[in-house]
């Protein structure tokens, strides 16, 4: 988090506020996939902890924290800049370890420690992986505290873009979409009878405003392995131990090609990720640990981020989606991304483009 101090407050109240209230905490530490992960990647690779100095970017509640130092870290600065901060110290202390976690009250751009460290545990990672803008502020710490050859947890990203049928749901939002359009159409009547006013002008407007948020909208959703037509595509691969604020940005605009296997309406695309424990080349993980969000894994607080389309494809045994997508942060707010989809069907007609803010 970087900026004047107005800039610093708007972005508490827009990202970090939330993050202050134990219920969104209890939402992440209900997600059994996401706490199995990161508890397996630091009991199975305790050497990387042991005797080491250990920092926690985003600490909520503390949980990375005192799994860290239970599993032999000398000493754990937890860093958190909402007033969470005074739960982790209590569950600490809870825990018998505060002679070894510190709780630090501070964003990490403000950050200020004694001593380099030898691992910075996070986790950071928002819808489709970026959103949020976290990543950034990981980066930060590293390049400033990581001793060099320290250790990332996690350490390696990917990020997966697919063909999805799911026709109940994204019908769902055409429905919905239409409902409001009645709803105007019947206001606009109302206000011409009853007082002689003609909105009219006003109704592409709306209609583009309602298009914008019930369909070019991605949409959170809990996907099966049962929805996902074709091989998923990867359109990012990261190092954390290495990635620039610039890798941060966004994902440059790739192309991917998609067949269909079988017959079957294509609604739209999604995306997810996968984040894997490796250590480092210097202090290598012995255990491998990855953490997937994808529709195999079943629930995760993440889900996968669906862009559905106005209009579904019929797909026959073979048939080629070919396109591109690119995603990148939004003016109005940085911390939010929009993602470009360029796609075509067998190669036949004009491309179709549309752009979906990641809300």
């Amino acid at each position: 988090m970087t900026g004047n101090l107005a800039d610093k407050a708007a972005d508490y109240a827009n990202y970090f506020c939330s993050y202050s209230y134990l219920y969104h905490q209890k939402q992440m530490l209900m997600d059994h996939v996401r706490m199995r992960a990161y508890h397996s990647a630091i009991m199975n690779n305790k050497h990387l902890f042991e005797g080491k100095t250990v920092l926690d970017c985003g600490t909520g509640s503390g949980v990375l924290s005192i799994w860290a130092a239970q599993a032999g870290a000398a000493k754990v600065y937890a860093c958190e800049f909402t007033d969470m901060a005074i739960h982790a110290r209590n569950l600490v202390e809870k825990n018998g370890l505060s002679d070894v976690i510190e709780v630090i009250q501070s964003s990490v751009e403000d950050l200020d420690l004694p001593c380099k460290v030898d691992i910075i545990v996070s986790e950071w990672m928002g819808y489709i992986l970026l959103r949020e803008s976290m990543l950034d502020s990981v980066i930060r710490a590293r390049n400033k505290w990581m001793k060099p050859g320290g250790s990332m947890f996690p350490s390696h990203a990917t990020m997966y873009f697919s063909a999805i049928s799911f026709e109940d749901d994204r019908e769902t939002k055409i429905n919905d979409f239409q409902h409001s359009m009645q709803e105007w159409n019947k206001f606009s009547s109302e206000m011409k009878n009853f007082y002689n006013i003609d909105v009219s002008a006003l109704d592409g407007p709306f209609k583009k405003e309602q298009a914008d948020y019930y369909i070019y909208s991605s949409l959170w959703t809990e996907l099966r392995i049962e929805h996902v037509i074709g091989q998923p595509v990867i359109i990012k691969k990261m190092d954390l131990n290495t990635c620039t604020l610039a890798d941060a940005e966004g994902v440059n605009e790739v192309p991917f090609d998609i067949t269909v296997p079988f017959p079957v309406t294509v609604s739209g695309y999604a995306g997810w990720f996968t984040v894997d424990f490796n250590g480092s080349v210097e202090n290598p993980a012995v255990k491998r640990v990855i953490l997937s969000t994808g529709p195999e894994m079943g629930y995760t607080h993440w889900g996968q981020q669906v862009f559905y389309l106005a209009d579904a494809v019929d797909c026959s045994t073979d048939t080629k989606l070919t396109g591109t997508v690119r995603m990148y942060r939004q003016d109005k707010n940085k911390r939010l991304y929009s993602l470009d989809l360029q796609h075509q069907v067998d190669g036949e007609g004009e491309p179709l483009k549309v752009t979906y803010e990641i809300p």
